[in-house]
């Protein structure tokens, strides 16, 4: 990708995409997400493989992030402030697998 791209994207370059970073990242701490679980895993067959090769803890704990968001989206809350605050939106746990699997 060129340097001007790149640039575009970063969101320590480019305002409006760090205004998009703070939105998205605003959304998924209000339901305890992180961006890792927005992947799906019918979608491509790596995700899948990746989700597969992932120590049992973290698939399950994904798991979880996901029934809790759905449980608080059908009862149209959000997770209180303070839980809100600990929040990880962007600590990725699937990237490297998924590099490793994209290998094979």
């Amino acid at each position: 990708m060129s340097t001007f791209l790149q640039s575009l994207i970063d969101p320590k370059k480019n305002f409006l995409a760090r205004m998009h970073m703070n939105a998205v990242s605003t959304r998924l701490r209000r339901y305890g997400l992180r961006y890792d679980d927005l992947f799906d895993q019918y979608e491509t067959m790596d995700i899948k493989e990746a989700l597969n090769r992932l120590p049992r803890e973290v698939v399950d704990a994904r798991n979880q992030r996901l029934k809790r968001a759905m449980d608080l989206s059908m009862k149209h809350e959000y997770l209180p402030e303070d839980l809100q605050a600990v929040q990880t939106p962007f600590r990725g746990y699937l990237k490297e697998m998924l590099a490793l699997v994209s290998l094979f």
